[in-house]
């Protein structure tokens, strides 16, 4: 790879010990650059701005935002920044959303250095790298049936508010709160509002 610039990478994860890991992993390769380790979402588009990353490999679960927000709003800003997405969880309809943002590639956080590495090459030169078994998982799961007034309702339940208090952050009275929920636990074939939660969370529906 003597006289090509380095493919320069921008990493954003939160966890400390797997976002050194990577960094270090991804540095021991001779035409990669590590330019940016971030551990916030919401901190991702200005980097990646500044910088102009060929590749940005980001963690879903971000504080601030995630990183599949972050993909879509880099899609808009930084378009020639290329986007790898690292899952630590099998929830295919993350992969779905990802699709949609058009990200180069979706991994698991638990694939070998090499397939990184490779992945990380691959994404910046244009090409789709996606995990065979979460494509797999994604197709038999399909796109969420939850619209998106009924994914905050869930997303607020689950972080322990009272109906009234959803109603007043999300400007609904009690009683529509109440249908959006009751529609989202029809809608997932649920027994209650926290098994709504868990299968949504499962799918990666929220």
């Amino acid at each position: 790879m003597s006289g090509a610039d380095p493919i320069t990478v921008l990493i954003a994860e939160d966890m400390h010990l797997i976002r050194g890991a990577l960094a270090a992993l991804l540095s021991l390769e001779p035409d990669l650059e590590v330019v940016a380790e971030l551990d916030r979402g919401d901190h991702i588009v200005e980097t990646a701005e500044r910088l102009r990353p060929r590749v940005a490999v980001l963690d879903i679960d971000l504080p601030g935002t995630d990183g599949l927000s972050a993909a879509a709003a880099l899609r808009q800003t930084v378009p020639e920044c290329r986007v790898l997405i690292l899952t630590g969880l099998s929830q295919p309809g993350h992969l779905l959303t990802a699709l949609d943002a058009d990200v180069g590639g979706f991994l698991p956080k638990d694939a070998p250095s090499g397939t990184l590495a490779a992945s990380v090459r691959a994404v910046a030169a244009g090409e789709r790298v996606i995990d065979p078994t979460l494509i797999a998982q994604a197709r038999k799961t399909g796109h969420s049936p939850l619209t998106a007034r009924e994914r905050d309702v869930l997303r607020s339940v689950r972080a322990g508010i009272s109906t009234a208090e959803i109603g007043r952050e999300l400007s609904l009275a009690p009683t529509t709160v109440r249908n959006y929920l009751s529609n989202a636990i029809s809608k997932v074939g649920a027994r209650n509002r926290m098994d709504a939660i868990r299968i949504a969370e499962d799918a990666g529906w929220l």
